[in-house]
């Protein structure tokens, strides 16, 4: 094999290798033209006020006017009045980053002057007015080694069209004549200096503020979600997408989830500031993560059975179902101790969240000394769907379960038939089990959002295998 054909080889396998390590998000945060826009106006407010204390420094010179000659002069104590931006917009280009265009800024400065020419001496005032400023400016944006998002000025110019010196005082038509070098000074000046103040305003305020993305957020005491970038966020002609790693873990125990995100594209809508796709990964990642933390065990006790149910949990409710019951364990307590075997797993499409749950549930009879004595165990499957739905900051659910169906999986207290237990046991479930599963799906789990956002105007839609939220934005100052 020639080297050419080495070199070839070894780029085709390298190429191999990125393909099949490449990470599919999980969760996917799409910010589109309209939410750029908004961002872009709290962006240039800030940057705004950042060059009204825009700071010049003194200067002097020598020109040459006229028959008078050489004029020596002094420009200090220069004061910024105002920097206006009042138009400007903000792209994304594909594969770059983002573009700022500012347009026809202005702004207004005063000094005092000194010169001196032959044997004359004089000082006085000016007025500065700078017209027609451009300014272009382009972001780089990124990820850091904890998956945080960065943004730095990779490009910046500005272009200063006009800028127009008058100066009063007792000479002041005279000193007027010579304003043509004074301006070309203050140009270059204010050129370098505008673009100073937007790469300080980019790493001090935006890159500050993009950092506040969570990206790792603690749900309870048991898990968290990873919501770190798994590639630097991505400009597209329309809108800027960050792909997300979008994973539940435990927090006792990080494993490896035994299956891959499947790619996550969103429909091309536009009507919202923001989407999100949350995959049927980043749920299933859930419910292993729970499944793990050992989050997904309940029990059933006389004490949670509601007061209208009109029956007590002990073993002569049983016994109707399995007669030997009340002669091997007479009227005692009964308890349930409800697992999974295996974690949850959930489809989802178009008509929306569904699984398929398997659910133990082992009763015990409650024995006079408080230990326990196994009676019997069931496997419970049944349909149940889920309502997703956004408040505040936060992706709530509930779920509803269908009719139970019932299996006999093991029996200390002989073989009996389960079809007579079935409407105990839907009772059971529907008043003791999903309660709790409910109150805590209500208590929800974070959105990964940079700080003081909040949303409105919600939506929620289902497609196939991930689910997209909508919503417009609002920036919530301090104070």
């Amino acid at each position: 094999m020639g080297v050419q054909s080495l070199v070839v080889a070894c780029g085709a396998v390298a190429l191999c290798l990125a393909l099949t390590t490449a990470t599919n998000p999980g969760f996917v945060v799409r910010i589109t033209q309209a939410g750029l826009d908004y961002a872009h106006q709290h962006g240039i407010t800030i940057l705004e006020k950042e060059l009204a204390q825009l700071k010049l420094p003194d200067m002097s010179g020598d020109s040459r006017v006229g028959r008078v000659g050489k004029v020596r002069y002094e420009l200090s104590r220069l004061r910024l009045r105002d920097f206006h931006l009042p138009y400007s917009r903000i792209t994304p280009i594909s594969n770059v980053g983002l573009q700022v265009s500012i347009s026809n800024a202005f702004a207004e400065l005063d000094g005092d002057w000194r010169v001196k020419f032959l044997f004359v001496r004089d000082h006085g005032s000016f007025d500065l007015k700078v017209e027609n400023v451009y300014i272009k400016i382009s972001l780089r944006l990124g990820s850091d080694a904890a998956g945080k998002p960065t943004v730095s000025t990779s490009e910046c110019s500005a272009r200063i069209s006009k800028v127009r010196v008058l100066f009063s005082g007792r000479l002041g038509w005279l000193y007027n004549l010579f304003h043509g070098a004074i301006e070309s000074r203050f140009r270059k000046i204010l050129e370098d200096k505008i673009c100073d103040i937007v790469d300080k305003s980019v790493q001090n305020e935006l890159q500050t503020y993009v950092q506040t993305l969570p990206v790792t957020a603690r749900i309870d005491a048991k898990t968290g979600i990873d919501y770190s970038l798994v590639a630097a966020p991505r400009a597209t002609a329309q809108s800027l997408d960050a792909g997300l790693k979008g994973e539940f873990y435990s927090l006792a125990h990080r494993s490896t989830v035994p299956f891959s995100p499947l790619p996550l594209a969103l429909p091309s809508d536009h009507d919202c500031m923001v989407y999100f796709g949350a995959s049927s990964y980043f749920f299933n990642t859930a419910g292993i993560a729970y499944h793990e933390a050992g989050a997904l065990v309940f029990e059933i006790t006389e004490d949670m059975i509601p007061k209208d149910s009109r029956f007590s949990l002990d073993t002569s409710l049983f016994s109707v179902f399995i007669p030997q019951l009340e002669e091997m364990y007479p009227n005692m307590p009964v308890k349930f101790r409800l697992s999974t075997p295996t974690a949850p797993f959930l489809t989802i499409g178009p008509g929306g969240i569904s699984l398929n749950p398997i659910v133990e549930a082992q009763a015990y009879a409650i024995l006079p000394n408080s230990s326990l004595a196994p009676l019997f165990l069931l496997s419970l499957t049944g349909n149940v769907s889920a309502v997703i739905n956004v408040r505040s900051d936060h992706i709530v659910g509930s779920l509803d379960v269908g009719r139970i169906r019932l299996s006999l999986k093991d029996s200390a207290v002989g073989t009996f038939e389960v079809r007579t237990m079935q409407s105990l046991m839907n009772i059971l479930t529907s008043s003791s089990l999903l309660p709790r599963l409910n109150a805590r799906l209500d208590e929800g789990f974070p959105l990964p959002l940079l700080d003081r956002i909040q949303l409105s105007n919600i939506l929620v839609r289902f497609y196939q295998n991930f689910l997209l939220l909508g919503a417009d934005v609002h920036f919530q100052p301090r104070g």
